[in-house]
């Protein structure tokens, strides 16, 4: 699917997706954020290394603009082989107006660098690039998006305080 045919330069849109991490996790799911405020489009997630992309990342493990907005994670990320650009799977939009949901989460997720309490903290078990995801859902209930059963970490969120 060419998910660029789903942005709207007149709307605020939030696309979560989601991809198999790269080997041998491939089981689970990464879950990142794209975000589409009128035109100006961005992807947000939590990474294992804090130099996703090549380039290291002023907000420790939360990325923003490390990879291409609609590709997956590489298959083999010591070997930087590949991407799940096969795999990539659109869990969901949430869109409106200046003064909808959407602008509302975009606000929220721009400043997650600031925000979020584990910038600076991973592990496979939580926090993760999950937890990071369902933190930002549990924000916005009212969005009805939720990661899918094998996003190992997303209950990580429970035990922050």
């Amino acid at each position: 699917m060419d998910f660029n045919t789903l942005l709207k330069n007149d709307r605020y849109q939030v696309f979560l997706l989601t991809c198999p991490p790269s080997m041998p996790l491939s089981f689970a799911r990464h879950p990142w954020f794209v975000v589409n405020k009128k035109g100006a489009v961005s992807r947000f997630e939590v990474s294992a290394t804090t130099d996703m992309g090549g380039q290291e990342s002023p907000s420790g493990h939360l990325c923003v603009n490390a990879l291409p907005l609609w590709e997956g994670l590489p298959v083999l990320r010591s070997l930087g082989y590949g991407r799940w650009t096969w795999s990539s799977r659109l869990v969901g939009i949430v869109e409106g107006d200046e003064s909808s949901l959407a602008a509302r989460m975009i606000e929220a997720i721009e400043h997650s660098p600031k925000t979020y309490l584990n910038c600076y903290r991973y592990a496979y078990t939580g926090p993760n690039s999950n937890t990071y995801a369902q933190w930002v859902l549990n924000q916005f209930p009212e969005a009805s998006l939720k990661l899918p059963w094998n996003s190992f970490g997303k209950r990580f969120v429970e035990k922050l305080s």
